[in-house]
Order: C-alpha cells, then sequence, then structure tokens
C-alpha cells in the first residue's frame, strides 16, 4: 500500500515531496525525489477521448525538462471502465503510441473511499468546481517548485495550453 512518508504531518504543512507511490514497473517511488521541480501530476487512461493528450503531455515534458520540470502520469481506471489494463500494458501502450518518457505510476484511484493519498492532498489543495472530486480522466495539477499545488486544470485544457502556466512556475512567478 502507499502511503504519506509522514503521517503526523499537519495537512498545512504537507507537500508533494510528502508521499510515495508506485511506479508501472513495480518500483516504489519517493516523490521527494521531485523536490525543487515544477511537477505536472496528471490522472490518465488508454482508452478515453482525451488520450492523445500523453502526444501533448510528452512534448511539454521534452520542452521543460531541463529547466527543472516532469510530468507525473497517474492511470486511472474509475471513469467508464478507460484504463483496464495492467501496470504493463500501460507503460507499453503509452511508450509505443505516444513515445512517453515521463513516469507512469501504477494504476490508482483518484475518488471514493480508495482515493490515493496524493490526489486527497491534491484535491483538498485545489478543490475544483465539482467540491473536490475529479471530474474525468485527464485533469492535471500543477505543482510549483515549493512542492505546493499552484494549479488545477480541467480535461478539456490541453497539454500545450499549459506553457504559459508552466513558464511561469519554473520562474517561480
Amino acid at each position: 500500500m502507499t502511503t504519506t512518508r509522514r503521517s503526523a504531518v499537519p495537512a498545512d504543512n504537507v507537500t508533494l515531496t510528502d508521499f510515495r507511490a508506485g511506479l508501472v514497473d513495480g518500483t516504489e517511488k519517493d516523490l521527494a525525489d521531485y523536490a525543487g521541480q515544477v511537477v505536472l501530476v496528471v490522472n490518465t487512461a488508454s482508452k478515453c477521448g482525451f488520450t492523445p493528450q500523453y502526444k501533448g503531455l510528452q512534448k511539454l515534458y521534452e520542452e521543460y525538462r531541463d529547466q527543472g520540470f516532469v510530468v507525473l502520469g497517474f492511470p486511472c481506471d474509475q471513469f467508464a471502465h478507460q484504463e483496464p489494463g495492467s501496470d504493463e500494458e500501460i507503460g507499453s501502450f503509452c511508450e509505443r503510441n505516444f513515445g512517453v518518457e515521463f513516469p507512469l505510476f501504477s494504476k490508482i484511484e483518484v475518488n471514493g473511499s480508495g482515493t490515493h493519498p496524493l490526489y486527497r492532498w491534491l484535491k483538498a489543495q485545489e478543490s475544483g468546481l465539482l467540491g473536490g472530486r475529479i471530474s474525468w480522466n485527464f485533469t492535471k495539477f500543477l505543482i510549483g517548485r515549493d512542492g505546493t499545488v499552484v494549479g488545477r486544470f480541467g480535461p478539456n485544457k490541453k497539454p500545450e495550453d499549459l506553457r504559459k502556466a508552466v513558464e511561469e512556475a519554473l520562474r517561480g512567478a
């Protein structure tokens, strides 16, 4: 089970670096490894109308990774069973069809009682239009270099439309 690293931390002091999550290759990843970077966290799916956003996410990653930017993909099967594959199948699909090189994590839940702790925290920081619930695949959270959420973007917001927000976060603006 994936949990926060420091469970006794008051909610107002929690940042991205307090979480861990499993990667599609089965290893655990300490999100503290992304300390000081600008991070875009996205819940993804392979059989969704928004699935082509993988291409834009990869392009954004390639464009800004040398400046300290990373995309973290979290597959989720909670929306119309649009991510039915195993972690291995998901990783292979993303690499083969979209050239995804950014980190992909094990399939998680983003809503309900099984919500991954990272997503519980993300939704508490930026509740969005549905009072915290994730509405669909490809909801995006932008995290600043200090590990705090600086923006939430719905599925309709294309990765290429996030350039300005990413650049501002990279500058610390």
